[in-house]
């Protein structure tokens, strides 16, 4: 689907990272295929969260540098394909987002749905594999983080969380990193909110983190607090910080299957 000169399906970011952590950020992008055109909607749209998690990459960027940790970017727009949806999930490719018609996801099939996914969802799971694959032959069991944004009211409801610790059945990073910035009376910590990381609705941590159990969390932080390069650069800073510290305990480099 992807014309040569047209973007990749995923950016690699800091591959050398020395950090026994694997960054990922499956809405990095809010970009579509030329063969897609438009999808239907105006570029306004296209901006706002339906699109892309806004600050998303900003924020992984900042996280990559400081922890001198890879990074894996998702190249296109969820609304293209969600990489962080099963492929036979309906929100894989949504209709109606946030109660915006979608004109080209209007009806598609299953193999439409998969020529889609063939040029942007399976080369970014793919790479992941590749990469956690290449830290078990090294003996490391890496620890997962995939970083997401969220909106600050949705369906009429306000959200008040500045950033939601997602988490499944492994608790050792997300219990550690909620209680360590839940210490900074100036930051709200949602524990499984504004989701919840035991939902099924989820793809990339339970198959790149959960199936291969190491060690992983799902942040997700407001974007009106990473609107913009401020933004992103001070909550990167806060979210290194109190991983730092946590990222020093070595029981979570160590495979524990639940």
């Amino acid at each position: 689907m992807l014309d040569p000169d047209e973007p990749p399906a995923f950016t690699h970011l800091n591959p050398g990272g020395r950090a026994r952590v694997l960054l990922l950020c499956d809405h990095a992008s809010k970009a579509v295929p030329r063969a897609l055109g438009t999808l239907g909607i105006d570029a306004a749209d296209l901006n706002r969260h339906i699109g892309w998690d806004i600050g998303a990459a900003a924020v992984t960027k900042v996280l990559s540098e400081r922890l001198d940790a890879a990074a894996f970017l998702a190249g296109y727009s969820r609304l293209v394909v969600d990489c962080n949806r099963r492929l036979d999930d309906p929100t894989a490719a949504p209709a109606v987002s946030d109660r915006t018609v979608v004109p080209a996801n209007r009806d598609l099939s299953a193999a439409e749905v998969a020529w889609r996914a063939e040029s942007a969802y399976w080369p970014y799971h793919r790479a992941i594999a590749v990469a956690l694959d290449d830290f078990e032959r090294r003996g490391v069991a890496p620890v997962l983080v995939c970083v997401h944004s969220f909106t600050p009211v949705f369906d009429a409801r306000h959200r008040p969380w500045h950033i939601g610790i997602l988490w499944d059945r492994d608790d050792r990073l997300a219990k550690p990193l909620i209680a360590t910035l839940a210490a900074d009376p100036t930051v709200t910590v949602g524990d499984n909110e504004p989701y919840n990381g035991a939902d099924q609705h989820g793809y990339t941590v339970p198959v790149h983190g959960t199936a291969r159990g190491l060690a992983n969390v799902q942040f997700e932080i407001r974007q009106d607090l990473i609107g913009d390069a401020d933004g992103a650069a001070r909550w990167g800073a806060r979210v290194h910080k109190a991983l730092a510290a946590i990222l020093a305990d070595e029981t979570l480099y160590r495979v524990r299957r639940i």
